[in-house]
């Protein structure tokens, strides 16, 4: 059995702070080369997801890092010591990447070329593929069958009388590769379970990779939905191990800020322990580049060295209950968020650009038949609702009074830190944020009053509101004049104030 990473370094664009090697404010490009290569041997990450989706890809990465960093790479084998892994476009969602997607894939027996040739043996550097937005089972055996029949064996194609495609490219390898669903909205958490027995059965793999996501689900119905998304679809994959009879390596996709996971230097121990049975912990750029190299460095050495925990169990009961707290948030949640999407798109406009991403837009709540809004991607949506003073963390936690004793008990039990992700983000609450939102225009009276009673209920769960510390005052301060700016039309005076937010909470969604 290959070892199995438990770090993985990706491209998501939610730092603040660029590190000096980038040469400018975007990572693009050679430089994404350079982070694959510091990643791994400054911070002893021991997986780089190398990402097709939504963003150009250089497919020559491989090569590229055996050139420029031989000697490491000759000490750390890429592809048993040390992993690259490709995230594919998912060609049945993003149409205009179904080229990209095939590119990408027959761009995986060259990196086999090119490892044989600067190893002089058979090493395979990559093996394994993530599927973004994976619904169904038939989704991922669908790009295992095309990597199986339509690259690796397009080799015994007859060309002519005697003359095959072998004979001009030769033997391609590898044969198959592995694909990892990254299961992203609500419907497919819940239906983890037939996900994976159905690529079991169809692949018959001898080990499983899942990847939950917990950004765009949280985007889309709610932090604390996520979570208990995230909690569900680990029970599943646990239960499924042990029924199936091989082992299930499950990665959770998880940011600095509490919503889109919390998993930042200061708090990766109760993330590791809020996230039970998660074998891999991704470390994106915020992780990376807005904290002290030594405060990086540590953490990723003690995720790395921390034994993996069981994941928890749910029971029948627990599963039911889960479901009905999941309906009752969501529905708080979602028509506060639809009713500030214009704001939301505006101010994304003016937050910083850490990626050359091409153009991208969500419709919330993955086409609801009671709403059709598009937001801009999960990070940006998170760092405009920090900007004006209004964290996505606290909208629709009021719900929560609706529920009983043994609800609450389930909830508990299975959200850990609710408590301390909420006291986290309630910091950045903007005090007059509500009624200057409402005063400028930009918030309907009808939602400020349902925002305010979701402050008013963190407050009762002992929750305190607001600014504590001279960088969370200062926080706030900005905020009022991003908005008066935004009131105003003083654009370039949004984006200063933006990035200042950004840095000042070591993230920018």
């Amino acid at each position: 059995m290959r070892p199995i990473p438990r770090t993985m370094s990706t491209q998501h664009p939610d730092n603040a702070t660029v590190p000096e090697w980038a040469k400018g404010d975007v990572i693009e490009g050679e430089a994404e080369v350079v982070e694959a290569y510091y990643a791994f041997s400054n911070l002893n990450v021991q997986e780089v997801m190398w990402d097709a989706e939504g963003k150009d890809v250089d497919t020559h990465v491989v090569r590229k890092l055996f050139s420029s960093f031989d000697e490491y790479f000759k000490a750390n084998v890429l592809g048993e010591d040390l992993f690259l892994t490709y995230r594919l476009p998912n060609p049945k969602i993003e149409g205009a990447e179904r080229k990209v997607f095939a590119e990408t894939m027959e761009s995986i027996p060259i990196t086999f070329d090119v490892a044989e040739k600067f190893y002089g043996r058979k090493v395979v550097p990559v093996f394994e593929v993530i599927l973004p937005f994976t619904t169904n089972a038939s989704d991922i055996i669908s790009v295992a069958r095309y990597y199986e029949r339509a690259v690796a064996m397009e080799e015994n194609i007859e060309l002519q009388d005697g003359v095959y495609v072998r004979d001009l490219v030769g033997e391609i390898y590898p044969k198959r590769i592995e694909v990892i669903p990254l299961i992203e909205d609500k419907d497919s958490l819940l239906n983890t379970r037939s996900i994976i027995e159905g690529y079991y059965h169809a692949i018959k793999p001898s080990y499983m990779r899942l990847f939950v996501a917990r950004s765009d689900p949280a985007m889309n119905y709610g932090m604390l939905t996520a979570v208990l998304l995230a909690k569900y679809a680990l029970s599943e994959a646990g239960k499924l191990a042990e029924e199936l009879g091989i082992p299930i390596f499950p990665i959770i996709g998880v940011g600095s800020l509490p919503f889109r996971g919390h998993l930042s230097p200061e708090n990766y121990q109760r993330v590791m322990e809020e996230y039970e049975g998660v074998y891999t912990f991704t470390i994106q750029s915020a992780f990376k580049y807005d904290y002290s190299e030594e405060q990086v460095k540590g953490a990723i050495s003690h995720i790395n060295r921390e034994e993996v925990k069981e994941p928890r169990i749910l029971s029948d009961e627990e599963k039911k209950v889960i479901r009905d707290i999941i309906e009752s948030y969501t529905s708080s949640y979602q028509p506060v968020i639809e009713s500030m999407a214009n704001l939301i798109n505006t101010v994304a406009l003016h937050l910083p650009r850490r990626r050359a991403r091409k153009l991208h837009i969500s419709l919330f709540g993955y086409a609801r038949s009671t709403g059709k809004v598009i937001l801009p991607r999960a990070i940006t949506f998170v760092g405009s609702l920090y900007s004006v003073g209004l964290p996505p963390e606290v909208i629709g936690i009021s719900s929560l009074n609706r529920l009983n004793e043994a609800q609450w008990n389930v909830l508990e039990e299975n959200y850990k830190f609710l408590k301390n992700d909420l006291q986290k983000a309630s910091e950045f609450i903007n005090p007059e944020g509500l009624s200057t939102l409402v005063s400028y225009g930009f918030l309907d009276g009808e939602i400020s009053k349902k925002l305010e009673e979701d402050i008013k209920y963190l407050e009762s769960m002992g929750v305190k509101i607001g600014p504590r510390s001279y960088e969370s005052k200062k926080h706030a301060l900005l905020s009022q004049l991003l908005l008066l700016s935004l009131k105003e039309k003083k654009y370039n005076e949004v984006k200063q104030y933006a990035r200042e937010m950004a840095v000042i909470r070591k993230s920018i969604g």
